[in-house]
């Protein structure tokens, strides 16, 4: 438990620093640096060489971590490890085959009237590629319980590298065609530094044979690839789809409202790191009645910290576009659809770790496809009609969806629900705020505006959920600080 507990504090802390940085690159340098017609392009390569990393994995990095530590005998661990290692291949091979003869009837079905993405477009699978194996070489340490170095690389370095790359062009040492190749090279040096230290941390013996379990293990890999596939598609198939109806800068508009909007899900992503072993816990030990606790106090502390950060964002957002050099401004409609659709996310607390943890997970997978199905009908629909509005109405929509029915899964055949009273002052507070704060702004520079309206907002907003008993958990910690602060002045 101590190694567990230790990685995770190191990896937080490195997940907030490099959020950081893809901040600043995200709303800053990207958009002062590149202009709207080459962030376009990066944001459609990288989000397409996203979508093709599960296949070029085959859904090793999550095979290598379930059968790892089956294998008792080293002979066979080696074995085995040898096998994951030349597995990707298997699909890698006729993808690039495939994509290097059907090159000019693929770009002229998904790059539309954007011809100057076409140079680009090989960039794709060789990105993919190096994603693909850099997940593999990840997972080779993660069974021998190291994951912080690879964690930096993925979060803070290669974000670091994007920086001095775009401060480069800043300055006319590179091209801003240069630096789209460059980010071929930034994510092959990740993948290299990767299976570097997978080596120092345990070198294989190559044995060029077939594992025990063969059908299990191709099985999995399988339902991973699927699974993984569905997951990438939620997050990056809007982005890819845009440039065959829009101009290719509005997918950068697109793209920096996303990542806007992608901060709502922040607190989410850190708390559930703690509370999905738990819920594995209580399921394996059949601890129902905490298990159901779990799930609502984890729904109303997630409803409220989250609900605290859409609030700083909503209601400072046409500050914020001040701020971010270029036209951007675009995208506020967007922020708000994709940030309601984060928020509805999180307010469903540990909803998805019940669902993986019982003998229903394979409808997470089937829950997926409907919703990645209803997402490509939608985005067909509502691009051509309102633009990149319409990319983000249809991804609302479809989150919405596929949200509601994950809940109702789990409280027909579970018989668990997360929501409370609690649940309904919660909304309450939100929305008073809400309008109390949405219809002025200092009338000063947006940094200071944006701050010390933010201060309020915090105030206002913690005091209300105090004084309404909204978190007995939230409570309790305001408590301990307040009485620690009021000790520590009445000392002095």
């Amino acid at each position: 438990m101590g190694i567990v507990l230790n990685q995770s504090a190191k990896n937080i802390a490195v997940t907030y620093f490099g959020f950081g940085i893809g901040a600043i690159n995200a709303m800053f340098l990207y958009t002062s640096f590149l202009g709207k017609t080459h962030l376009g392009i990066v944001t459609f390569l990288l989000s397409a060489a996203n979508i093709m990393m599960p296949l070029m994995a085959f859904g090793v990095q999550s095979t290598l971590i379930r059968f790892y530590n089956r294998y008792k005998d080293e002979a066979e661990r080696e074995r085995f490890l040898s096998f994951m290692l030349l597995m990707p291949l298997l699909l890698i091979i006729p993808i690039c085959i495939i994509t290097f003869f059907g090159y000019d009837i693929i770009a002229s079905i998904i790059i539309g009237d954007n011809p100057t993405v076409e140079p680009f477009l090989w960039l794709i699978p060789i990105i993919g590629i190096f994603m693909g194996y850099f997940e593999v070489f990840y997972a080779w340490v993660k069974v021998h319980m190291k994951s912080v170095f690879g964690n930096f690389i993925s979060e803070v370095l290669v974000r670091a590298m994007i920086s001095m790359m775009l401060f480069a062009v800043h300055f006319d040492w590179i091209t801003k065609e240069f630096f789209i190749y460059s980010l071929t090279a930034i994510y092959g040096l990740q993948t290299l530094a990767m299976l570097l230290y997978a080596i120092k941390v345990h070198r294989p013996i190559f044995q060029f044979k077939i594992p025990e379990k063969i059908r299990e293990i191709l099985g999995y890999s399988f339902f991973i690839i699927l699974s993984g596939s569905v997951a990438v598609l939620l997050l990056d198939f809007d982005k890819v789809m845009i440039p065959a109806y829009l101009k290719i800068g509005e997918n950068a508009v697109y793209s920096v409202a996303i990542f806007i909007a992608t901060v709502i899900a922040v607190p989410s992503r850190a708390m559930l790191q703690i509370i999905y072993p738990i819920t594995a816990k209580l399921m394996s030990e059949d601890k129902m009645e905490e298990l159901n606790d779990l799930y609502k106090k984890s729904a109303i502390n997630l409803q409220v910290f989250g609900g605290l950060v859409m609030l700083g964002i909503f209601l400072n957002l046409k500050q914020l576009y001040l701020i971010i050099p270029g036209n951007y401004s675009g995208g506020i409609l967007t922020v708000f659809m994709i940030g309601l659709g984060k928020f509805y996310d999180a307010i469903l607390g540990n909803n998805n770790a019940i669902i993986l943890n019982t003998k229903y997970y394979r409808m997470v997978l089937l829950f997926g496809l409907i919703l990645v199905l209803m997402m490509v009908v939608l985005v067909m629909i509502f691009v051509p009609m309102y633009g990149i509005t319409g990319a983000a109405l249809a991804t609302l929509i479809s989150m919405f969806i596929y949200n509601t029915i994950k809940l109702l899964f789990v409280v027909k055949k579970m018989n668990l629900f997360p929501f409370t009273i609690n649940t309904l002052k919660s909304f309450g507070v939100l929305i008073g705020v809400f309008c109390l704060f949405y219809f002025w702004d200092f009338p000063f520079n947006p940094f200071i505006s944006i701050i010390l309206k933010s201060i309020l907002i915090t105030i206002v907003y913690v005091y209300l959920n105090y004084i309404f008993k909204i978190s007995s958990d939230i409570n309790f910690v305001l408590k301990n600080l307040t009485s620690k602060i009021f000790g520590y002045i009445k000392k002095q």
